[in-house]
């Protein structure tokens, strides 16, 4: 769309458009200055287009005003000039160049990564990380699997809802709950979802679909957790956990189609390579077995560590469903599996060795989820509204949720959870 600053971004440009006057706007990424020629790299979020101002062919005054502080937000209208020496095969002749707001303050570490920046320093000053190359390639592929997440719902026949952040109770029982001060009462920050999701389908929303924020009071410092993280979650009436998983490939597998289609530059800007397209699935107490026979001892009972996950993804599949998790290990609303009592219709994805999602067949029968909420030390009163919901009519039905900066995490092999959350929020981290 054509503005007052701009005709074409960088990324609309090209080879063909030889002598085209055209107009670009972004950030002096590089300038450099070789005698009878300057060179100003000019970045938007796009991509970069050189502006080639040389002496005898473009105006004194022009090439004057090149010199310029890297970071100044330019304005530049010129030609457009094809040209073999330059990598995108054009370059741009100015005609003038305006300054569009003089830099005030330094820029506090160097945008291009010639000298590396500590991640709380990036942290502390987003809006010019935000300027990083990489980081914009981060958020370009997390805007993609937002979109593909929503298009795969939508084309299922799925309904898009909201739910609350704010909430009475505990919505998944545990004490790692934020407060919040409610008029006279006091309220919860949602840990998930969860309950909300499932009275929608009991109330006939077959299928609903969110993206919503989730908050976890847990106090970590580990590179792949957050406490404000969001949530891309779907629930299926008349269904159980098998179906939910078929939903969760299907969805995952048009992430990494959509990707591969669209985002080749980002990835490629990242070093980052999508796995194949197969995802296999292995019970919990086959992956029992499977991690014994191979050094990793676990028993019966116990919950993956992150050693565990990355071994199983190693020696099984790189994108793996584990499934029916023993119930005492998943969540209080976990349908008891109908063949091995100690078990749950529940199951994780895990993705390059880290769980990107969870997710089970719910309990739909008032008699079971009372005695699975007194199982797991939760108090059935706490409850009244959701248990007496399933009173009243309430279908089979199964979800998961999928972690939105965990899977962007893994996709993009970022090193810290945080560098896939626009502004994260962590134990110590409040601002910006």
């Amino acid at each position: 769309m054509q503005t007052l600053y701009r005709t074409h971004y960088v990324n609309e440009l090209n080879p063909a458009m030889d002598g085209k006057e055209v107009v670009v706007s972004g950030w002096v990424h590089e300038v450099r200055n070789i005698g009878k020629i300057v060179f100003i790299l000019l970045r938007d979020h796009t991509g970069i287009c050189q502006i080639v101002g040389k002496e005898g062919m473009v105006d004194a005054g022009v090439i004057k005003s090149m010199s310029l502080p890297k970071e100044s937000v330019i304005m530049v209208k010129g030609t457009v000039r094809a040209s073999k020496e330059s990598k995108t095969g054009f370059e741009i002749a100015p005609l003038e160049i305006t300054n569009l707001n003089p830099l005030e303050s330094a820029i506090p570490f160097e945008v291009t990564g010639k000298v590396p920046a500590d991640i709380d320093v990036r942290l502390d000053n987003r809006h010019i990380d935000l300027r990083r190359l990489e980081t914009t390639a981060i958020f370009n592929i997390q805007s993609a699997i937002l979109n593909s997440f929503k298009s795969t719902m939508l084309k299922n026949g799925f309904t898009e809802i909201r739910t609350p952040a704010l909430v009475e109770e505990s919505t998944e029982g545990g004490a790692d709950l934020f407060t919040v001060q409610y008029f006279e009462k006091m309220a919860y920050l949602a840990q998930s979802p969860q309950l909300y999701k499932q009275l929608a389908v009991i109330g006939g929303i077959d299928r609903a679909f969110m993206i919503v924020p989730a908050f976890r009071a847990e106090k970590h410092n580990t590179i792949y957790h957050l406490n404000e993280v969001t949530q891309m979650d779907a629930e299926l009436g008349f269904a159980d956990h098998h179906d939910a998983i078929s939903l969760l490939k299907k969805t995952v597998k048009n992430i990494l189609s959509d990707l591969s289609k669209k985002n080749t530059r980002d990835l490629e800007t990242l070093k980052a390579t999508l796995p194949k397209p197969v995802i296999k699935e292995i019970t919990y107490t086959k992956a029992l077995s499977v991690l014994n026979k191979n050094g990793h001892p676990i028993e019966f009972g116990e919950d993956f560590n992150r050693e565990h996950e990355a071994e199983l993804c190693r020696l099984v599949g790189e994108i793996l469903v584990v499934k029916e998790y023993p119930s005492s290990i998943r969540a209080f609303y976990s349908m008891p599996n109908g063949k091995d009592s100690r078990l749950s219709n529940s199951f994780d994805m895990l993705f390059k060795g880290a769980e990107i999602s969870s997710g089970a067949q719910r309990i739909h029968i008032p008699e079971v989820l009372v005695q699975s909420i007194r199982d797991h030390g939760l108090d059935p009163s706490n409850f009244d509204f959701y248990i007496n919901a399933f009173k009243q009519g309430a279908p089979p039905h199964a979800g998961w949720s999928i972690g939105l900066e965990r899977i962007t995490m893994m996709v993009t092999n970022s090193q810290n959870i945080r560098e896939c959350s626009l502004f994260p929020r962590d134990r110590v981290r409040l601002k910006p």
